[in-house]
């Protein structure tokens, strides 16, 4: 009775019903705007900077991560290469041989770092072939090499030319080799674009004096939520304690996390002084339906209404009225963020060749992960329901021939 009574007595009014409700869904909106739009870039700029090379799960020999020598390489044999595949959420593996070296051409000599790979999976896994603007991609078969834009800039070669690599190869054998080059790959992060030297595995593994050896297998999944599937999966599978060491995208690339870190440190203050300005909008629009019926409820506490019931009434009719703009709030701003997951927001200008330095696709797309809006619908609606304690405190205190007065 209690609940009927409390739903007819927010429809008396219409009016205000809606202000108040009002209120509370631009809070829940601006909330979930606010949180998802966050997390739907920073999503971005995760997949974005995993797939520009390393991936979201590594499989390296135990300690390479640590040491990076060949020496630390190992052998990726078939029944490794079926248990990773069969893992839940691994699509496929890019296997790479991976060291330093130096390249010449004529009088000019600079470090390099060349990565033997599979072209087609290398391709698949991190889009390498988009990035040849000279000259044409590597297949398996090549006896030559790409090489980074900035790399050729600086030894003042391009397609056709040969380059000379010295290096230092598996358990201290003599490294050296001389190979053609068959395009130019251009990279967002100048340091990748000074020093990369990709070839077909095969030849680094000649080059290096390391036959059927890999350092890194590079796994590739669709996302961080299967990824983290995918690597406690490897953990109980494979020989961690001993032989192999599971790598996820979090320690490969630490001060990614600290920017993560840091960004949700100012989302939360953020969204902190969101809440605060919310709290006093719903306040005030509380404080005004309280004025308004101040002499309704002066006459019902004389007339022998329990002032108990009529507290608990009004507290009811607030969270109605706080359920009703929370629930219309979160199907709005799913409505909002669905759209802009699909049709993300396009930055332009100084900001979008910011992003390309980095290799991070200029779009700003929005999260639509199920607990932003559960999470920020529920606090509004604490919010509401701590704020709904005032009108039955004044109920409380009230005296019924002074409200009737008013």
């Amino acid at each position: 009775m209690i609940l009927k009574i409390a739903w007819r007595n927010i429809w008396r009014n219409r009016r205000r019903t809606l202000i108040t409700a009002a209120s509370i869904f631009f809070a829940v909106l601006f909330a979930v705007t606010i949180e998802a739009m966050n997390r739907g870039i920073f999503d971005k700029m995760i997949n974005d900077s995993v797939s520009f090379y390393t991936g979201y799960v590594q499989v390296t020999h135990k300690g390479y991560w640590d040491e990076r020598f060949l020496d630390n390489s190992f052998e990726l044999s078939p029944d490794l290469v079926t248990t990773i595949k069969a893992t839940s959420g691994v699509n496929d593996l890019a296997p790479r041989l991976e060291s330093f070296a130096l390249a010449s051409y004529k009088k000019i000599t600079k470090s390099a770092l060349v990565v033997g790979i599979a072209p087609q999976k290398e391709a698949a896994l991190t889009g390498l072939d988009k990035r040849v603007v000279t000259g044409t991609y590597l297949t398996k078969e090549d006896e030559a090499v790409l090489v980074g834009e900035g790399l050729a800039e600086k030894l003042k070669l391009g397609v056709g030319d040969t380059i000379v690599l010295i290096s230092q190869g598996y358990r201290g054998v003599n490294a050296a080799g001389k190979y053609p080059i068959k395009g130019i790959v251009s990279f967002g992060a100048p340091d990748m674009s000074a020093t990369m030297v990709y070839m077909p595995l095969k030849v680094a593994q000649w080059f290096y004096g390391a036959p059927n050896l890999v350092t890194t297998a590079v796994l590739d999944i669709n996302d961080k939520n299967a990824a983290e599937l995918a690597l406690s999966s490897l953990m109980s599978t494979l020989d961690t304690a001993s032989a192999y060491d599971v790598l996820s995208w979090q320690k490969m690339m630490p001060e990614l996390m600290e920017m993560k870190d840091l960004k949700e440190s100012s989302n939360v203050i953020t969204v902190f002084i969101l809440y605060f300005i919310v709290s006093f909008g719903i306040l005030g629009v509380i404080l005004m339906m309280t004025k308004e019926r101040q002499r309704e409820f002066g006459v019902l506490i004389s007339i022998g209404m329990k002032r108990s019931k009529l507290a608990l009434i009004t507290w009811i009719e607030t969270i109605f009225l706080g359920l009703l703009g929370a629930f219309v709030g979160i199907a709005v701003a799913y409505g909002l963020m669905y759209y802009l997951s699909i049709n993300p927001i396009v930055v332009t200008g100084d900001m979008a060749e910011t992003y390309a330095k980095f290799g991070i696709e200029a779009k700003l797309p929005a999260s639509t992960d199920v607990d932003i809006f559960y999470t920020q619908g529920i606090i509004v609606l604490c919010i509401t329901t701590v704020l709904a304690l005032y009108p039955c405190l004044q109920i409380w205190k009230m005296k019924p021939i002074d409200a009737m007065r008013a």
